[in-house]
Protein backbone atom coordinates (compact mmCIF):
# COMPACT_ATOMS: atom_id res chain seq x y z
CA UNK A 1 0.00 0.00 0.00
CA UNK A 2 1.25 3.46 -0.91
CA UNK A 3 1.12 6.22 1.69
CA UNK A 4 0.46 9.69 0.47
CA UNK A 5 1.80 12.76 2.22
CA UNK A 6 0.63 16.29 1.72
CA UNK A 7 4.18 17.32 1.06
CA UNK A 8 4.54 14.84 -1.84
CA UNK A 9 4.86 16.31 -5.29
CA UNK A 10 3.08 15.04 -8.34
CA UNK A 11 6.30 13.69 -9.82
CA UNK A 12 7.06 11.70 -6.67
CA UNK A 13 3.54 10.32 -6.72
CA UNK A 14 3.93 9.23 -10.35
CA UNK A 15 7.25 7.57 -9.59
CA UNK A 16 5.71 5.57 -6.77
CA UNK A 17 2.74 4.46 -8.94
CA UNK A 18 4.81 3.66 -12.04
CA UNK A 19 6.25 0.36 -10.84
CA UNK A 20 2.91 -1.18 -9.74
CA UNK A 21 1.24 0.09 -12.96
CA UNK A 22 3.95 -1.52 -15.07
CA UNK A 23 3.45 -4.80 -13.21
CA UNK A 24 -0.30 -4.75 -13.92
CA UNK A 25 0.31 -4.07 -17.62
CA UNK A 26 2.82 -6.91 -17.91
CA UNK A 27 0.45 -9.34 -16.21
CA UNK A 28 -2.32 -8.55 -18.67
CA UNK A 29 -0.15 -9.23 -21.77
CA UNK A 30 -0.32 -12.95 -22.63
CA UNK A 31 3.03 -14.59 -22.96
CA UNK A 32 4.91 -11.66 -21.46
CA UNK A 33 6.72 -13.97 -19.12
CA UNK A 34 7.10 -16.87 -21.55
CA UNK A 35 10.74 -17.55 -22.14
CA UNK A 36 12.72 -20.41 -23.56
CA UNK A 37 14.24 -22.61 -20.98
CA UNK A 38 17.87 -21.77 -21.18
CA UNK A 39 20.69 -23.56 -19.68
CA UNK A 40 23.03 -21.56 -17.59
CA UNK A 41 25.98 -20.22 -19.53
CA UNK A 42 28.50 -22.43 -17.88
CA UNK A 43 26.38 -25.63 -17.89
CA UNK A 44 26.80 -28.05 -20.79
CA UNK A 45 23.83 -29.61 -22.59
CA UNK A 46 23.50 -33.36 -22.42
CA UNK A 47 23.79 -35.17 -25.73
CA UNK A 48 20.08 -36.01 -25.67
CA UNK A 49 19.17 -32.36 -25.15
CA UNK A 50 21.53 -31.34 -27.95
CA UNK A 51 19.95 -33.85 -30.33
CA UNK A 52 16.46 -32.73 -29.39
CA UNK A 53 17.40 -29.07 -29.88
CA UNK A 54 19.08 -29.80 -33.24
CA UNK A 55 16.09 -31.81 -34.51
CA UNK A 56 13.70 -29.09 -33.42
CA UNK A 57 15.76 -26.46 -35.23
CA UNK A 58 15.96 -28.31 -38.56
CA UNK A 59 12.47 -29.90 -38.67
CA UNK A 60 10.82 -27.21 -40.84
CA UNK A 61 13.65 -26.84 -43.39
CA UNK A 62 13.91 -30.63 -43.72
CA UNK A 63 10.16 -30.93 -44.33
CA UNK A 64 10.32 -28.15 -46.92
CA UNK A 65 13.22 -29.87 -48.70
CA UNK A 66 11.36 -33.20 -48.68
CA UNK A 67 8.29 -31.53 -50.22
CA UNK A 68 10.46 -29.90 -52.86
CA UNK A 69 12.06 -33.24 -53.80
CA UNK A 70 8.64 -34.90 -53.99
CA UNK A 71 7.35 -32.07 -56.20
CA UNK A 72 10.35 -32.42 -58.52
CA UNK A 73 9.78 -36.17 -58.77
CA UNK A 74 6.10 -35.64 -59.58
CA UNK A 75 7.04 -33.10 -62.25
CA UNK A 76 9.41 -35.64 -63.84
CA UNK A 77 6.71 -38.30 -63.79
CA UNK A 78 4.17 -35.90 -65.29
CA UNK A 79 6.61 -35.01 -68.09
CA UNK A 80 7.19 -38.73 -68.77
CA UNK A 81 3.45 -39.43 -68.91
CA UNK A 82 2.93 -36.43 -71.20
CA UNK A 83 5.65 -37.63 -73.58
CA UNK A 84 4.14 -41.12 -73.66
CA UNK A 85 0.71 -39.69 -74.39
CA UNK A 86 2.20 -37.62 -77.22
CA UNK A 87 3.89 -40.74 -78.64
CA UNK A 88 0.63 -42.70 -78.46
CA UNK A 89 -1.21 -39.85 -80.19
CA UNK A 90 1.43 -39.81 -82.92
CA UNK A 91 1.08 -43.54 -83.47
CA UNK A 92 -2.70 -43.28 -83.49
CA UNK A 93 -2.54 -40.58 -86.17
CA UNK A 94 -0.09 -42.73 -88.15
CA UNK A 95 -2.44 -45.70 -87.97
CA UNK A 96 -5.43 -43.59 -89.02
CA UNK A 97 -3.42 -42.26 -91.96
CA UNK A 98 -2.47 -45.80 -92.98
CA UNK A 99 -6.09 -46.96 -92.70
CA UNK A 100 -7.32 -44.04 -94.79
CA UNK A 101 -4.71 -44.66 -97.49
CA UNK A 102 -5.62 -48.35 -97.57
CA UNK A 103 -9.33 -47.60 -97.88
CA UNK A 104 -8.67 -45.08 -100.64
CA UNK A 105 -6.46 -47.62 -102.35
CA UNK A 106 -9.19 -50.26 -102.34
CA UNK A 107 -11.83 -47.81 -103.53
CA UNK A 108 -9.73 -46.93 -106.58
CA UNK A 109 -10.12 -50.48 -107.86
CA UNK A 110 -13.91 -50.40 -107.61
CA UNK A 111 -16.51 -48.92 -109.99
CA UNK A 112 -16.20 -51.52 -112.67
CA UNK A 113 -12.49 -51.15 -113.37
CA UNK A 114 -11.79 -54.58 -111.99
CA UNK A 115 -14.49 -56.14 -114.13
CA UNK A 116 -12.89 -54.64 -117.25
CA UNK A 117 -9.51 -56.19 -116.47
CA UNK A 118 -11.10 -59.53 -115.58
CA UNK A 119 -12.30 -59.86 -119.19
CA UNK A 120 -9.02 -58.77 -120.82
CA UNK A 121 -6.24 -61.01 -122.01
CA UNK A 122 -3.27 -61.06 -119.58
CA UNK A 123 -0.75 -59.53 -122.00
CA UNK A 124 -3.07 -56.62 -122.92
CA UNK A 125 -3.98 -56.03 -119.24
CA UNK A 126 -0.29 -56.14 -118.27
CA UNK A 127 0.73 -53.51 -120.83
CA UNK A 128 -2.06 -51.16 -119.74
CA UNK A 129 -1.51 -51.66 -115.99
CA UNK A 130 2.18 -51.08 -116.50
CA UNK A 131 1.45 -47.56 -117.75
CA UNK A 132 -0.93 -46.66 -114.87
CA UNK A 133 -0.06 -45.20 -111.51
CA UNK A 134 1.46 -47.99 -109.45
CA UNK A 135 -1.16 -47.69 -106.67
CA UNK A 136 -4.08 -48.06 -109.10
CA UNK A 137 -2.45 -50.98 -110.89
CA UNK A 138 -1.82 -52.72 -107.57
CA UNK A 139 -5.42 -52.15 -106.49
CA UNK A 140 -6.74 -53.69 -109.70
CA UNK A 141 -4.40 -56.67 -109.54
CA UNK A 142 -5.32 -57.21 -105.90
CA UNK A 143 -9.05 -57.37 -106.75
CA UNK A 144 -8.56 -60.00 -109.47
CA UNK A 145 -8.52 -63.69 -108.66
CA UNK A 146 -5.03 -65.12 -108.01
CA UNK A 147 -4.84 -66.97 -111.33
CA UNK A 148 -5.50 -63.82 -113.38
CA UNK A 149 -3.22 -61.71 -111.18
CA UNK A 150 -0.31 -64.09 -111.62
CA UNK A 151 -0.76 -64.19 -115.42
CA UNK A 152 -0.85 -60.37 -115.63
CA UNK A 153 2.18 -59.93 -113.35
CA UNK A 154 4.03 -62.56 -115.40
CA UNK A 155 3.51 -60.47 -118.55
CA UNK A 156 4.73 -57.20 -116.92
CA UNK A 157 8.20 -55.78 -116.62
CA UNK A 158 9.75 -57.65 -113.62
CA UNK A 159 10.68 -54.44 -111.79
CA UNK A 160 7.18 -52.97 -112.17
CA UNK A 161 5.61 -56.29 -111.16
CA UNK A 162 7.82 -56.40 -108.05
CA UNK A 163 6.74 -52.88 -107.04
CA UNK A 164 3.06 -53.81 -107.50
CA UNK A 165 3.54 -57.04 -105.51
CA UNK A 166 5.26 -55.06 -102.75
CA UNK A 167 2.36 -52.61 -102.56
CA UNK A 168 -0.17 -55.45 -102.41
CA UNK A 169 1.83 -57.13 -99.62
CA UNK A 170 2.10 -53.84 -97.72
CA UNK A 171 -1.63 -53.17 -98.04
CA UNK A 172 -2.44 -56.43 -96.34
CA UNK A 173 0.17 -55.98 -93.58
CA UNK A 174 -1.35 -54.15 -90.57
CA UNK A 175 2.14 -53.25 -89.28
CA UNK A 176 2.95 -51.15 -92.34
CA UNK A 177 2.21 -47.48 -91.82
CA UNK A 178 4.29 -45.76 -94.46
CA UNK A 179 4.00 -45.62 -98.23
CA UNK A 180 6.26 -48.34 -99.68
CA UNK A 181 7.09 -46.41 -102.86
Amino acid sequence: MIKLNASMTVSELLRRLALPAAGVVLLTIPGAFAQEARTPVGAALTSEEEIKQFCTNIADPARDQRYLLQKQELDKLRADVDSRIAEMQKRREEYQDWLKRRDDFLKQAEAGLTDIYKKMKPDAAASQLQEMRVEVAAAVVMRLNPAQSSLILNEMDPKKAAVIANIIASASDPNTSKDPT
